[in-house]
């Protein structure tokens, strides 16, 4: 559902929804959304969006025929920001022929893990008799 297409309210801007987070109790449900424009102009559609917001609580409960929709609360995801904050600082602190790193898996185990084809130091394997053991005592040979 796009909600520039049910809202006709001159104040929004184009938005996207990044999340959404219900209590658990379902009376509350927090939106995170990502607003477009100049500093202004995402004020404006986050004013918006919070005055239509009983109007989209009753559209999302029809659409999704639930007996109780949460109440709507819309709030600005910055996330997206803080991570291109930081990607600038990192391009600043880090040497510009810098590599980034390699995101594929090690080939070895990480510390403090064994190989499961090898025995745990300490251990000796199934097909050794422990030290100081007669392998024939208690075998009856009758």
């Amino acid at each position: 559902m796009k909600i520039d297409g049910v809202v006709r309210d001159p104040g929004l801007g184009p938005v996207t929804v990044t999340g959404v987070d219900v209590t658990p109790d379902l009376w509350v449900a927090r939106v995170f959304v990502e607003t477009h424009g100049s500093p202004e102009e995402q004020s404006r559609s986050m004013a918006a969006l919070r005055r239509a917001a009983p109007f989209l609580r009753s559209v999302i409960g029809r659409e999704l025929h639930i007996r109780r929709m949460p109440a709507l609360r819309f709030h600005r995801d910055e996330s997206i920001e803080a991570g291109q904050r930081i990607e600038a600082i990192l391009r600043q602190v880090l040497p510009p022929d810098a590599e980034p790193p390699d995101e594929e898996l090690p080939d070895e185990e990480p510390p403090g893990r064994e190989p499961p084809d090898e025995e745990p130091p300490g251990r000796e394997p199934p097909d050794e008799e422990p030290p100081g053991r007669d392998p024939g005592a208690g075998v009856d040979e009758s």
